[in-house]
């Protein structure tokens, strides 16, 4: 399975871009994306941006992931208490 995380691009040097996701930055490549610009949210999969999403469908999806973020860490609370 494989699984692609959209993140916004805050900076664009070339074929390398830097995404923002929850505070943390990091590059990604660009070269399947080259229409990609600042203020884009982006789908990046194993360090690349695979593709352009609306800002829309991108909140949308990491609302999903903190969803399930926090279903996981309550499961696991729960799973130590009844120790």
């Amino acid at each position: 399975m494989c699984l692609a995380v959209p993140a916004q691009l805050v900076a664009v040097n070339e074929f390398v871009g830097t995404i923002e996701l929850t505070g943390v930055t990091r590059d990604v490549n660009l070269m399947l994306v080259p229409e990609a610009k600042v203020g884009d949210f982006v789908l990046v999969h194993a360090g690349c941006a695979v593709q352009v999403v609306d800002e829309e469908e991108a909140k949308a999806t990491m609302e999903a992931f903190k969803e399930l973020e926090e279903l996981e860490q309550d499961y696991f609370r729960g799973k130590i208490a009844d120790r």
